[in-house]
Order: structure tokens, then sequence, then C-alpha cells
């Protein structure tokens, strides 16, 4: 049976293995530069049109366009939502100039290596904190030990949420990354999911508004205090602007690392040479296997942007309101711009993979930190832990429909047990 563009509608589809499915994406990438798809929203079962961009030249023209695709109508999703409820979720990436550009630019001051500079020595000291807590069992889920909690244990020390408080907030965002999976929601019923999401994320928001209430009476040295206190005239996040902030961090700000680790640790097991090559040479092969593991695994699935006038792009005439779905895994495995795509390959150079999004307004901005993050993390594990190896299949998210994130929920991994560093 010849394969179509509606197979991306399909759960199915993004519950098979990553390679199966990059094969697949492989054949509807030849077919066109823009491929109509119509899929059913799992909450409302509205039928939703979008056209599926799955070339790279096509999904860096768009994100470096934003005036002419926006994500003011929904970036995170396929089907529209209300705005208000939109902006929860998704905080300053669903906006457009000029509230994008502000609230960007408040948060940027504090994303900048410099002032990073204090979070990214801590990620060493989490890192060793999260492997010291599996070195002598000898075999875990990876994702439960490792992936899950190391990114988000970095983003709650940085913006000063108590170690207490921790299992509240995995709990929220898992809710929120789990894409409707019944084990991370806890429900397969639509109508809970959907109270499910709502109440996660007021969970999130009533914890970073308590906590910046008191950072605005107590300042500490934490991102939530830089946030909402004015320097040099500066202008701070609202305190209706900080929560959904908050949400973006704690979700969107984790999901790469997490992703990354497993489908990395994944990758490392189905190309043991390539293995072996990082391993010879920690440090000096360490940046571009991080570049490749993001480019391989791309762990954010898409953004969708909106035409707002009716314009043409490689030879197709959209009209105002056209939704166009960014499908950043199948760009970073285009021929045209990578050499034997399919292959894992960390010397790869150059690289120029798509990974935290497209140039322009909306590049991730904490890219830098995730860097550092997958850095230190693979360094600790193949160093401290060095015959670490995968025994199962990777489990996949059961999405509901398409998953921002192609995450994987289980990988179980066994190594010989090592005595702790950090005690």
């Amino acid at each position: 049976m010849t394969l179509t563009a509606q197979t991306i509608a399909d759960p199915e589809f993004w519950r098979q293995p990553l390679a199966n499915r990059m094969a697949e994406f492989a054949v509807l990438r030849e077919q066109g530069p823009f491929l109509r798809v119509t899929v059913a929203d799992p909450l409302t079962m509205t039928d939703e049109d979008f056209f599926a961009v799955t070339r790279y030249a096509e999904v860096v023209e768009i994100s470096k366009r934003p005036a002419d695709f926006c994500s003011g109508r929904g970036s995170t999703a396929v089907a529209d939502l209300p705005t208000e409820a939109m902006e929860f979720f998704g905080s300053f990436i669903v906006m457009d100039d000029p509230r994008h550009a502000r609230q960007r630019g408040i948060v940027a001051r504090s994303f900048t290596p410099r002032q990073l500079a204090g979070v990214l020595d801590s990620v060493e000291r989490v890192c060793t904190e999260v492997v010291d807590g599996i070195c002598e069992t000898g075999q875990v889920d990876l994702v439960e030990a490792v992936s899950q909690p190391f990114p988000l244990l970095i983003i709650c020390d940085m913006m000063g949420i108590p170690r207490s408080e921790f299992t509240t907030v995995l709990n929220a965002t898992n809710v929120i990354l789990g894409a409707g999976d019944p084990e991370m929601v806890g429900t397969d019923n639509p109508e809970e999911i959907l109270g499910a999401l709502i109440g996660a994320g007021m969970e999130l928001a009533n914890l970073m508004n308590d906590l910046a209430e008191d950072r605005r009476k107590n300042p500490t040295d934490d991102l939530t205090s830089a946030l909402v206190h004015n320097t040099l005239g500066e202008d701070v996040l609202a305190p209706d602007e900080l929560a959904p902030f908050f949400i973006l961090l704690a979700v969107a700000g984790n999901d790469t690392t997490r992703t990354g680790i497993s489908h990395g640790m994944n990758l490392l097991a189905q190309n043991p040479g390539e293995r072996a090559k990082w391993q010879a040479d920690i440090e000096g092969t360490t940046p571009k296997a991080v570049e490749e593991i993001v480019r391989a695994a791309s762990p954010v699935t898409f953004m969708r942007r909106t035409a707002t006038r009716a314009l043409s792009l490689s030879g197709h005439d959209f009209d105002e309101g056209d939704k166009v779905v960014l499908f950043y895994g199948a760009a970073n495995r285009d021929p045209r711009v990578f050499d034997d795509p399919e292959t894992f390959n960390i010397s790869r150079d150059p690289n120029p993979h798509v990974g935290f999004g497209g140039p322009g307004p909306h590049f991730c901005l904490g890219a830098h930190l995730a860097r550092r993050e997958l850095s230190v993390m693979f360094r600790q594990l193949l160093t401290r832990l060095p015959d670490i190896e995968v025994v199962g299949d990777p489990v996949p998210l059961q999405a509901l429909g398409i998953p921002l994130v192609g995450g994987i929920k289980h990988l179980p991994v066994r190594f010989t047990p090592t005595a702790p560093v950090g005690r």
C-alpha cells in the first residue's frame, strides 16, 4: 500500500520505533514540500486540516518569516485553542511581536551564558547527585531514574523551587508532557484528560505564584527573584505572566534533555561503533556527539505556524489561515542537507540541525543549557558506568494524537555497580 501523508495523523505512526517512523517520513518527504493532512482533535473530535512540512529548506524559511507565518494563532497544537488556554500553557512561544519580543527579552536577560554561569556550574553537581543515586543498583529504568529527574531538578533549583515540591512539579509536568498517555495522565477518558491537563497547569501556576509572592518580599539569587524585581529600570514579568513562563520552563525546558538522554542512550546501543568512538575520546567528541543526538532524536516533534495572508512558497499557494506544521525530525534527515542522514554519526560536521527550532525569533532560548545538560550527563554515564547497556526495547509514549514531544517513557538499562562519588 502506498504511504500517504494521512499516515501522520495515525497515533500508531508515533508509537513506532524512531528508525521506523523516520523511514516513513523519508518517503513522505519526497512526495512534496507541503502535504495536506486531516487529523481529528482527540479532545474535541473535530477535524483539523494542516500542511505537513518535512523538508529542511521550507522549515527554515517559514521559521525566518514570522510576519507571514505567525505563532499567535497556535504553535504547540494543531487545533486552535482559546487564547487564554494557549498562552497559559505556552507563554511567549505562542505569541507574536511585540508581545513575544517583550516577554522573551525579559527572560533572555537571565539566559545569557554569563547569567547562566551559576546554573551551568550546578549542572555537574546535580548530575553527580542523580548518577550517585543509581550507581550502586546495577539496573534501572533510565527514564524514571535519570532522564526525568535530572533536567527538572536543575530547573527547580534555578527557579528556587524547594526540593520538597519536586514530586509535585514532576507529576504535573508528566501529565502535560504525556500527550494523553493513560499511564502518564492516569486516565484514558478524553474529558478527564482535559481536566487533568488543566489541573496540572493550575498546580504549577499556584506553586509559582506563591513563590513569586515570597520573592517579592524576600529576594534571593534565583531566577524567580530576577524575574519579579526591577533592576535599573528594566521591565519585569507581570504577575499573570510569571506562572505561564514557569509552566513553559518546567515542560519545554526539560523535554529536550529528558528525551535526548533517553533516545541518545538507545541510539548508542544501536550504534556500538559510535559509542566506542565517544568513550575513546570523551572530551574531544562530546560537543559533536550531543549535536548528533539532538539531530537524530529531534525531541520536539513539531511547532505549528499559521499563514497570515495569501502567499506562495516553493510552488505552493497558501490562503490566509492555512496551518503549517513543521516536523523537525523529518527536516533533520533531509538528504538535501545532510549526508547519509539516517546514519547516526557522532563526528558529523557540519550539523546545521533544527532540533532546537528553526532560525528566527522562536529559536529555543534554553539551547545553551540543554547542550550543557546533555554533555555533562553523557560524560558521567560513559565514564562512571562505562559498561551501561540497554536491556529492553524503549517504550514510547502512547500519544492520543500527534505528540509535541516524541518521548520515551521507559528504557531499562544495566551496568556494573560502582561506588558513589558525591558523598
